[in-house]
């Protein structure tokens, strides 16, 4: 039996419009994306990449997108990702981009990256602060994303049981 290798791409959903975000959907996105492989490649191009193309991963708040597609056929789609102009969704579209962050062998190999990528941002983001009022903002919502409460607020189901 043989296995297939695949590849999987970290994107990012670059857009000036915040609504974007909110609204973009794995199907749309898959759409998009399979659009701009035909445009750029043809028939052949998009034959290869849709053997095993999925969106495995959409964050829609943070703009984070993971794809996979087989090994043989993932330089043809990350060529054809800078040409995804817009995003279309719920009959409305949004001008957009995608930002090839990764290419990874395995999606933990990419959620590694993934977590690194976002230390060095939040870290670039303490040192763009103007004043000590924003830094001190940005420092407590950073705090504020733990996952104590919510550890604490489980335990407390598992005691009543």
């Amino acid at each position: 039996m043989v296995r297939f290798k695949n590849r999987y791409v970290l994107c990012e959903v670059v857009s000036e419009d915040p609504r974007c975000r909110q609204c973009i959907e794995d199907r749309a996105l898959g759409l998009a994306v399979r659009d701009a492989i035909a445009r750029v490649h043809g028939d052949y191009g998009l034959a290869c990449c849709s053997i095993s193309f999925t969106v495995k991963y959409l964050n829609a708040y943070t703009g984070t997108v993971l794809l996979r597609c087989r090994k043989d056929s993932y330089r043809l789609l990350c060529s054809a990702l800078p040409f995804v102009r817009s995003l279309e969704s719920r009959a409305q579209r949004y001008p957009c981009f995608l930002n090839t962050l990764h290419v990874g062998g395995t999606i933990r190999t990419c959620q590694k990256f993934l977590i690194q990528y976002n230390r060095t941002q939040l870290l670039r983001l303490l040192q763009n602060c103007t004043n000590e009022e924003e830094r001190q903002s940005v420092q407590k919502s950073l705090l504020s994303c733990s996952l104590t409460e919510e550890q604490s607020q489980s335990g407390d189901e598992e005691e009543d049981d």
